[in-house]
């Protein structure tokens, strides 16, 4: 699944070079609904995950039983009949057993026959159980480093935004002492072509 279905998020490690010739809300956008995505993607994974549990111990009881009657004894046990309600049962020797398929659908398998394919769907479910963990675990590094991103072009934006607003400030200021230096200098000129009245 990794390597077919869900793309990988490459840290971006130099993010001056990343953003040149980017719009920093189209970027962060972006890089969010890749987030986003993920993030669905892992809701789903974990639904799966908790149904492939549940599954599990259904599937190993099951073959448990199989085995007990293969032993070809006669069984007395108890059935749930409705809520909280059991009856008494005697299963005699019997060489076949019925199985749900889901749908509800039954069908009646040879003992043999039943016990391969539980055997086959526990395998299948375990092999499924373990790629979604692994998927699981790919995708937490693909939000982890989403996250790093974005917090990394974030703050790269506020301190660019930050540095602009210094640069003008000094402009202005520049500027102005600029002006006082021109006004304080005609002054000075005016002064000095002024007449000495004697006394």
């Amino acid at each position: 699944m990794s390597d077919k279905r869900i793309p990988m998020m490459e840290f971006i490690n130099d993010v001056e070079t990343f953003m040149k010739g980017k719009e920093t809300e189209e970027t962060l956008r972006a890089l969010d609904e890749r987030l986003q995505k993920y993030r669905y993607y892992e809701i789903n994974l974990l639904q799966k995950r908790v149904r492939l549990r549940r599954q599990l111990p259904d599937f190993e009881k099951s073959i448990e039983v199989i085995k007990l009657l293969e032993t070809k004894q006669e069984i007395n046990t108890h059935f749930l009949m409705s809520s909280q309600l059991y009856s008494k049962a005697r299963i005699p020797p019997t060489e076949s057993v019925c199985l749900w398929l889901g749908a509800n659908v039954m069908l009646e398998y040879p003992l043999d026959e039943a016990k391969t394919l539980l055997n086959k769907n526990l395998n299948t479910s375990l092999s499924n159980l373990k790629q979604i963990e692994e998927d699981l675990e790919y995708l937490r590094d693909q939000v982890t480093t989403s996250e790093v991103n974005l917090a990394r072009i974030f703050n790269w934006n506020v301190k660019r935004l930050q540095a602009d607003k210094e640069s003008k400030a000094v402009k202005v200021g520049g500027g102005a002492s600029s002006a006082e230096k021109a006004e304080t200098l005609a002054v000075s000129a005016a002064e000095a072509s002024a007449p000495v009245q004697s006394s």
